[in-house]
């Protein structure tokens, strides 16, 4: 993939653009931060309107902590087209990682009402309401999820945990062993469990 794409760069500014934005991607994919940060600079210079560009170049910024200014650069790809998924949604973890909670539950709001059934956003939503403290909004979005993703045991546990939390012991009960029931190898879930035929 990426000789065929490195046979693009010498064409015209959209057909690079469009090579390096992919080559960029490919090569942060592989955890190549400086190739990925060289082409996606090189996408950008060759197509500023480009949002997968930017939204490369904001990773590649993201991914060596400067959350700040891959803020700016997911928000510069939404004016350039304001339904680019990946943008709403980097952007949304950018403001997490600052501790921005409403803007990023303002971007995973927007998002699900594009997307659904994604359950990266339906579990995105649920943690930011979980660092909100509202526990019940918490389980709501985690229920929708289930409801997608019904045998993912890390989300069926969390499930658990937050009935645990609210004082709910059959309906933590219950959410545990599904957790356990896909897989057995969670010491957690385990201890929760025993402690519970203890009690």
């Amino acid at each position: 993939a990426l000789e065929t794409l490195k046979m693009f760069e010498k064409k015209d500014s959209r057909v690079k653009s469009a090579a390096a934005t992919n080559l960029s991607f490919l090569y942060y994919l592989g955890n190549e931060l400086e190739q990925a940060t060289n082409y996606a600079d090189l996408a950008v210079s060759s197509d500023r309107y480009n949002p997968a560009a930017l939204t490369n170049k904001g990773n590649t910024v993201f991914a060596n902590g400067d959350c700040e200014k891959a803020a700016e650069f997911y928000k510069e790809a939404l004016r350039n087209d304001s339904f680019c998924t990946e943008a709403i949604y980097n952007l949304g973890l950018a403001y997490k990682k600052l501790n921005r909670i409403d803007e990023a539950l303002d971007c995973f709001l927007k998002l699900h009402a594009l997307l659904p059934n994604s359950a990266q956003v339906l579990y995105q939503l649920a943690s930011i309401y979980q660092i909100m403290e509202d526990p019940n909004q918490a389980i709501e979005w985690l229920l929708q999820l289930i409801s997608v993703v019904p045998t993912d045991p890390h989300v069926l546990s969390r499930l658990g945990n937050l009935y645990d939390t609210e004082g709910d012991k059959s309906q933590a009960f219950h959410y545990y062993c599904e957790s356990y029931r896909y897989f057995p190898s969670n010491i957690e879930v385990i201890e929760w469990l025993g402690a519970y035929y203890i009690d």
